[in-house]
């Protein structure tokens, strides 16, 4: 169950990562490397988790013309990221040259293809944001449809609320991943997380791997922190 855990490495420098990776390598499947690591470090983050033995979520969320979302992604998979993501209000044409021009260089160049997921709500969002912003549908329609669309578009899964789990499976059936973020155990603060649910929760509902950061990095014992998610996503099968 611990391969299903992602530790996001939410620090903002290079030894702060490397410490957290050669403390928690043991204790989690994956570390997700977001925004503020990559721009501080850029891809020799990606190589020194990887250096010391783990595997890497590669969460940039990329969002632009179809074109240039490929040829970033592209770049992605030849750090050797295990997964990577875009914005699914990208469009269907952006993640379907996505995956074709990733599924071409990773053929023609022999490097491993990886999950390639599509970003539906952020777990931060709410009904009242996306009315904000023009869109009239309420999460619980938006997930659905935007990962029917990353499906349709050759996608491996979604990074999705287990909130909308259910809904997610309804559309697109078991075997489409889902990474979910949100994800507290029942005694820590939501943060600024809106939907959130707890590590048992999300496994019985379904999600496929658990995205968590300031549960374990800010625990008096993070090792002892990592063990209590992994024993509770096992209680939650």
């Amino acid at each position: 169950m611990k391969e299903r855990l992602i530790f996001a490495l939410d620090v903002d420098n290079f030894a702060q990562a490397q410490k957290w990776v050669r403390m928690l390598h043991a204790e989690v499947g994956m570390f997700k490397v977001g925004k503020q690591l990559f721009t501080r470090c850029g891809p020799e983050v990606v190589q020194m988790v990887r250096d010391e033995g783990g595997e890497v979520f590669l969460d940039l969320k990329y969002h632009d013309i179809p074109n240039t979302v490929a040829k970033a992604g592209i770049e992605a998979a030849r750090l050797g990221v295990k997964m990577f993501n875009v914005h699914t209000l990208g469009g269907a044409a952006m993640m379907q040259r996505t995956v074709e021009e990733v599924k071409t260089a990773a053929a023609g160049e022999g490097f491993a293809l990886p999950v390639i997921l599509g970003v539906t709500i952020l777990t931060s969002s709410s009904d009242a944001e996306l009315l904000a912003v023009g869109i009239s549908k309420p999460v619980a329609e938006m997930v659905p449809l935007l990962a029917t669309l990353a499906k349709q578009s050759g996608m491996d899964g979604v990074v999705a609320s287990a909130q909308e789990m259910s809904l997610i499976r309804a559309a697109c059936g078991d075997e489409f991943i889902v990474v979910t973020p949100g994800v507290r155990p029942a005694t820590a603060a939501k943060d600024d997380q809106c939907r959130v649910v707890t590590p048992g929760q999300a496994v019985a509902a379904g999600s496929d791997y658990l995205v968590v950061g300031r549960p374990i990095a800010q625990a008096v014992d993070p090792i002892l922190a990592a063990r209590e998610i992994v024993a509770q996503m096992e209680a939650g099968v």
